[in-house]
């Protein structure tokens, strides 16, 4: 399912939205569940997901295209089950340019990326890529389809579905839709989401995400 992402500029805007609104909705970065950083590194951005338990997915922007690394804890192709190491053919194939992603300290653990789950995907590519595995039995044996469910879905309905059951409150469904959209947001379409905000209080969320202030 995760090799059906979208190109890499839909990517990068779906996971702006997401951000802004895991911003909207928990004010206390700590306890989101989805982030993206435009300033992450000198000509590169990142979305991140970490869902407190473990499990973690990042995706860095850069001028080479994009590189996804997802990591579930629990799966059998976690370096934890392997003696440290990654599992076979995960990372063999990516292209140089997105070395620096494979070592990123960022992403690891004691030395080795944490990830079960990698794709690539340079500009000008018609495809996400992955290495040549030989998978463990199993259903979503290395996470993804579970890791990057929402993302693959990419709607404000899926979004929504997740937000009520992970905030554990009630979300303005079509509030999400606007922000999906990446309308520049109101004090009226923040308070829809979260009553005890406005858009001064998520000054410093909109330069991190490089969400839009103004349509274009």
């Amino acid at each position: 399912m995760v090799r059906t992402l979208p190109d890499i500029p839909t990517l990068r805007e779906r996971c702006r939205a997401m951000a802004m609104l895991d911003a909207i909705l928990s004010p206390e970065w700590e306890s989101r569940y989805y982030s993206f950083d435009a300033r992450w590194a000198p000509g590169e951005q990142m979305a991140s997901m970490r869902n407190g338990s473990g499990d973690a997915w990042s995706i860095v922007f850069s001028p080479s295209g994009a590189f996804i690394r997802g990591f579930d804890h629990e799966s059998p192709m976690s370096p934890a089950s392997n003696d440290g190491e990654l599992w076979p053919g995960l990372v063999d194939a990516v292209p140089q340019v997105f070395s620096g992603c494979v070592d990123e300290p960022a992403f690891s653990y004691k030395g080795t990326l944490e990830a079960t789950v990698c794709l690539w995907r340079q500009h000008g590519d018609d495809r996400w890529h992955t290495g040549e595995l030989d998978l463990p039995d199993g259903n979503d044996p290395d996470g993804a389809d579970r890791l990057f469910q929402v993302l693959v879905e990419g709607t404000a309905v899926a979004y929504h579905r997740f937000a009520e059951d992970y905030y554990e409150t009630t979300v303005d469904l079509e509030a999400v839709g606007e922000v999906f959209a990446l309308h520049p947001l109101s004090d009226e379409l923040v308070r829809r989401l979260n009553a005890d905000l406005v858009v001064a209080d998520l000054t410093d969320d909109l330069i991190e995400i490089g969400y839009p202030t103004r349509h274009v």
